[in-house]
């Protein structure tokens, strides 16, 4: 590693550790006072920005009461949908024992889902339907791992088992990311550790459009998860 990225890494790591100490504070502050809190997602929009993202939304997300779908190429998709949407996230159960990861996750209201658990699938699903009956918008990758930015990976359509059949009044909505130019740069595919990943994005020099086109959303109602994956793909494919 040269020394120019080494020093991109610690200027981005200390913007990071700043960005806690100020949002940190004011998140638990709304917290007390009993009101819903922005700052997560303030926060992840502003890490998004700091890695080198430029959020160019195509479309316009629904704002509640919707299930986003959305292709998966690395953990900036996280930060880019809150930050656009203000949208919680099903995530692995691993991530949960994360020191500082599932910290975050926590503070943003992360549903962790453990696709070994057979028989804690009904639980799980029932937390997920919990999740979408406060209205807050609530993002799933139905992949299940992370593509190449290329081609989308086959729908696992267990993951939107919480959609069958959905909650009243939840539409659907697909998201295709695109980091175009950047994207091999960025993606996170084969067997590279996550630390690895992040050290690799932190070096990378200058910034990216990130584009995030929200799809037209419709209506799960009657459809069985593996049609509701299937029309998600169509949209997204299209």
């Amino acid at each position: 590693m040269t020394l120019a990225g080494r020093l991109r890494i610690i200027g981005r790591l200390a913007a990071l550790a700043a960005l806690l100490i100020v949002c940190v504070p004011l998140h638990y502050l709304w917290r007390l006072c009993g009101a819903r809190s922005p700052w997560p997602r303030r926060f992840l929009g502003l890490v998004a920005r700091i890695v080198g993202a430029r959020a160019r939304v195509v479309g316009t997300p629904l704002t509640d009461h919707v299930v986003f779908v959305s292709n998966h190429l690395s953990w900036i998709d996280i930060l880019l949908i809150a930050g656009a949407t203000g949208s919680a996230f099903v995530a692995k159960a691993e991530l949960a024992g994360s020191p500082l990861i599932g910290w975050l996750c926590r503070l943003n209201d992360t549903i962790f889902i453990d696709r070994a658990d057979r028989m804690g699938i009904a639980g799980q699903v029932a937390r997920l339907r919990d999740a979408l009956a406060t209205g807050r918008p609530v993002t799933v990758f139905p992949e299940g791992t992370t593509g190449d930015g290329v081609a989308l990976l086959p729908f696992k359509a267990g993951m939107l088992a919480a959609l069958d059949p959905p909650p009243a009044g939840v539409s659907v909505q697909p998201v295709r990311i695109d980091y175009g130019a950047a994207s091999a740069d960025l993606t996170w595919t084969g067997g590279e550790h996550g630390v690895d990943h992040a050290r690799r994005v932190l070096r990378r020099r200058g910034s990216f459009v990130a584009t995030l086109r929200f799809l037209p959303a419709f209506d799960p109602a009657g459809m069985g998860r593996k049609v509701i994956a299937a029309e998600a793909r169509r949209l997204m494919e299209g």
